[in-house]
């Protein structure tokens, strides 16, 4: 599918990605501002390594701003749709990222305790009418990632879900549009 979504910044900047149908990506506007809240000292971009899980794939967006902004981050995509991950492929494919990238095809919340073990950073953009899929992520997350580890959950505006202050901070609460994000760190 044709669309105008496209990499932001570094080194595939303006590369131009599919997307799955019925996808309904981060809009470029908002992905700007996610990444400028993150750059303004919530990440620690000059760590070793930063090991990022891009949980609900869709076309791969966020995950590869991530490999196209930070030289020194992998990325695990997984999406539990077979046209997403093919699409994740696609936009892979024309990009030299060698075994910077990983893609599972799964349930998140079935990979989460896996998955969550070695994360930096994990992004959650569950499809909007699915709205119990991430808050089931967050919860079992809090379980089971590190301190330290960020979230970022995407959610629309619409849903007012806080995680369990028991085990997340929250670091910024922020509405572009439609999309809301919660960016989060373990306790």
């Amino acid at each position: 599918m044709d669309s105008k979504l496209q990499i932001i910044s570094g080194i595939y900047r303006g590369r131009k990605l599919r997307l799955p149908p019925n996808a309904r990506p981060t809009q470029n506007r908002a992905r700007i501002a996610l990444f400028n809240m993150l750059e303004s000292g919530i990440l620690d971009t000059s760590v070793t390594e930063l090991n990022i899980w891009d949980a609900f794939g869709g076309s791969g967006a966020f995950g590869i701003e991530c490999l196209s902004r930070y030289p020194n981050a992998s990325v695990t995509f997984t999406d539990i749709n077979p046209t997403s991950i093919r699409t994740i492929q696609d936009n892979l494919a024309t990009l030299s990222v060698g075994t910077r990238a990983h893609i599972v095809q799964g349930d998140a919340i079935a990979m989460a305790t896996r998955m969550g073990e070695s994360a930096t950073l994990i992004f959650i953009d569950a499809p909007y009418d699915m709205h119990e899929l991430g808050i089931s992520l967050v919860k079992k997350l809090g379980n089971t990632v590190k301190p330290g580890t960020i979230i970022i959950w995407e959610q629309e505006n619409i849903n007012k879900t806080q995680p369990d202050e028991t085990k997340w901070e929250i670091l910024r609460d922020k509405t572009y549009g439609r999309a809301r994000f919660l960016i989060l760190q373990k306790i």
